[in-house]
C-alpha cells in the first residue's frame, strides 16, 4: 500500500476518527483506525461492537490496500506534522509515514483481526447539519452521565412524518426539542433511544450540509459530507416527557437572556458547591443572589416582566444556565407555579420549540 495526502485533511479525518476509538478496547486491535487505499481516496475506519465511524477523503493512490495502524498515536503524529504532503506506505510490519523531513516508522497491527463494520441502515429521512447539531446540543445536555440507569444517558428520537422530537433527562431535568426534517416517506415513524454521547458527538462532526440518519436491526446511522457513524441503540423505554411538560403555570416571568446569564455567571462566583442560586422575582426585576457562607456573598439585579404573584426560587446553578444556553430567542420564559415546583425555560415562541424544565431546591 502506498499514498499520498493532504495534511490538513489527514490530520482532521484521523482526529474525528480517533473520537470513537474506545477507552478501554475489549481486545488490541479495536484501538486501531484502519486505513484503506482505494482507487482515488481514502477510507478510515474504527469501530468497538457498539459504534462505529468512518470518513472517506481524497487521496493520491499509488498501491491500493489496506493497514491498520494504532489510532490514538496516528493522531497525536498526523496533528503535529509541518504542512506538507503526507505519505503512507508499508514496509513488511511497519507503516512509513513521511512528511517533509520528518519519518515515522509505526507497527501495524493484523488486518484480519479488525472486525468488519455494521452495514449503514436505511435512510430515513435528512436535515440541515445546523439544525440538527443545534437540537441535539440543546437535549444532550440533560442526558444522565452515570450508570444507574442506562437508558437515561440516551436521548429519545421521536419521528413522525415531518416532525422530530428530541428529549432527554437525568431525573433532574428534561430537555425537549421539536423541529422539522425531510423525511423518506411521509408517513416515516420511528421511536428509538440513541446513546447522547454519540449523537452529541454526531451532531458536532456533522455541521457542514445535510445530515442522513437511518435506523435498522438496533442501530443508527448519521452521515454527511464523506463521514458516517454508526451506534448501537438502546432500550427504547423512556418516560412520559410529553406530559410533564404540560401542567399549568400561574406564574411567568419574560428576560432577557444575555444578562440573565452573565449575572448568574457572576452571582455564582460565591456559591459553594452543591449550593443554590436563589432568584427572586418581582414586577420589573429578578434579583440573582448566591453565597453567605464561607466565601462570601453575591447578588444582582436583571430586568423581568413578571405576569403573576411575586417568588422566590432556588436552583443549582449549572443546572439554570444549560437550560438558559438552550433558548435561542433573545428573551426567555420562565414557567412556575411555586418555589417547591419544577420550572419550565421556554423560548420567546407562542408555540416554543425547545422546552427545559428543572428541579427547583427547596430554601432554607
Amino acid at each position: 500500500m502506498k499514498f499520498q495526502v493532504s495534511r490538513d485533511v489527514l490530520a482532521d479525518a484521523v482526529a474525528w476518527s480517533a473520537r470513537a476509538l474506545p477507552g478501554r478496547p475489549a481486545v488490541p486491535v479495536l484501538s486501531g483506525i484502519l486505513l484503506e487505499a482505494l482507487d482515488d481516496s481514502l477510507r478510515l475506519s474504527v469501530f468497538d461492537y457498539d459504534v462505529s465511524a468512518r470518513a472517506l477523503i481524497e487521496a493520491d493512490v499509488a498501491e491500493p490496500g489496506k493497514v491498520l495502524i494504532p489510532g490514538r498515536l496516528l493522531a497525536e503524529i498526523t496533528k503535529s506534522l509541518p504542512a506538507e504532503p503526507v505519505q503512507i506506505l508499508t514496509s513488511g510490519s511497519e507503516a512509513v509515514l513521511t512528511c517533509g523531513g520528518a519519518e515515522f516508522g509505526l507497527l501495524t497491527m493484523p488486518v484480519e483481526d479488525f472486525p468488519t463494520l455494521p452495514a449503514m441502515p436505511a435512510k430515513a429521512g435528512a436535515i440541515g447539519g445546523v439544525a440538527f447539531a443545534t437540537a441535539v446540543g440543546q437535549v444532550a445536555v440533560a442526558a444522565a452521565r452515570d450508570d444507574t440507569l442506562p437508558v437515561l444517558k440516551g436521548i429519545r428520537l421521536d419521528i413522525d412524518g415531518v416532525n422530530v422530537s428530541m428529549a432527554a433527562t437525568d431525573r433532574y431535568r428534561i430537555a425537549a426539542r421539536h423541529l422539522l426534517w425531510h423525511p423518506e416517506r411521509p408517513d416515516q415513524q420511528a421511536a428509538v433511544m440513541v446513546p447522547a454521547r454519540v449523537m452529541a458527538e454526531a451532531g458536532r462532526a456533522l455541521r457542514a450540509g445535510e445530515v442522513s440518519i437511518g435506523f435498522g436491526d438496533g442501530i443508527a446511522g448519521f452521515e454527511s459530507a464523506g463521514r458516517a457513524t454508526t451506534v448501537r441503540l438502546l432500550d427504547d423505554q423512556f418516560i412520559d416527557y410529553r406530559s410533564r411538560l404540560a401542567d399549568d403555570w400561574s406564574i411567568r416571568a419574560n428576560v432577557r437572556v444575555a444578562p440573565f446569564i452573565e449575572a448568574i455567571k457572576r452571582v455564582s462566583l460565591v456559591a459553594e458547591r452543591h449550593t443554590a442560586i436563589r432568584l427572586s422575582f418581582t414586577q420589573g426585576q429578578v434579583l440573582v443572589q448566591a453565597g453567605g457562607g464561607d466565601i462570601g456573598r453575591g447578588a444582582e439585579a436583571v430586568g423581568a416582566e413578571l405576569d403573576g404573584d411575586d417568588i422566590q426560587i432556588a436552583f443549582q446553578p449549572h443546572f439554570l444556565l444549560d437550560g438558559l444556553t438552550g433558548v435561542e430567542t433573545e428573551t426567555a420564559w420562565l414557567n412556575m407555579s411555586s418555589p417547591t415546583r419544577p420550572v419550565l425555560i421556554t423560548d420567546d415562541e407562542d408555540d416554543p420549540s425547545f422546552r427545559y424544565l428543572v428541579m427547583s431546591l427547596r430554601l432554607p
